[in-house]
């Protein structure tokens, strides 16, 4: 198992990275060049910028069995369908149960961002109960990863 970050400005990514390493679960920072990362416990791939560029790569690198942490919904089912296991920064676990009604609000967003009479908000500031949250919910993966494998 490896666990895979979509790091570009993603406010998990040491808690992610404190967890893994007590588990001995290698980690893989993906970035793109306008991203300087250092970690000293992960690997870390810079990716060419470009529209999705870490996106896809990330997809062509995780494999059954895997987590992966993104918050873009695409990323998430992509992992789903090559048998990986993701997560929100949020602590939201993507399932296959879950994927296709998120897969829904998204595009009802952005439909609603497209229209000139609605204005959304950004999301809220993050606190350290989102990261408390995303915490013990990232850890229970792990452990649901180890004791459940993915088959295959």
């Amino acid at each position: 198992m490896t666990i895979y970050i979509d790091a570009d400005a993603c406010p998990v990514t040491r808690i992610a990275e404190t967890i893994a390493k007590r588990y001995s679960i290698p980690v893989v920072l993906l970035c793109d060049t306008n991203h300087a990362l250092t970690s000293d416990y992960s690997t870390v791939k810079v990716i060419g910028a470009g529209a999705d560029a870490v996106d896809i790569a990330l997809i062509n690198l995780c494999r059954r069995g895997d987590i992966v942490v993104t918050q873009d919904y695409g990323v998430a089912v992509l992992a789903l369908g090559k048998g990986a296991r993701a997560i929100h920064q949020n602590g939201r676990w993507y399932t296959n149960e879950n994927i296709d009604a998120l897969l829904m609000e998204r595009h009802l967003a952005k439909k609603a961002r497209q229209s000139s009479k609605n204005h959304l908000k950004g999301p809220a500031k993050r606190t350290k109960e989102d990261d408390l949250r995303f915490m013990e919910s990232f850890e229970r993966l792990i452990q649901t990863a180890q004791s459940d494998p993915v088959e295959g």
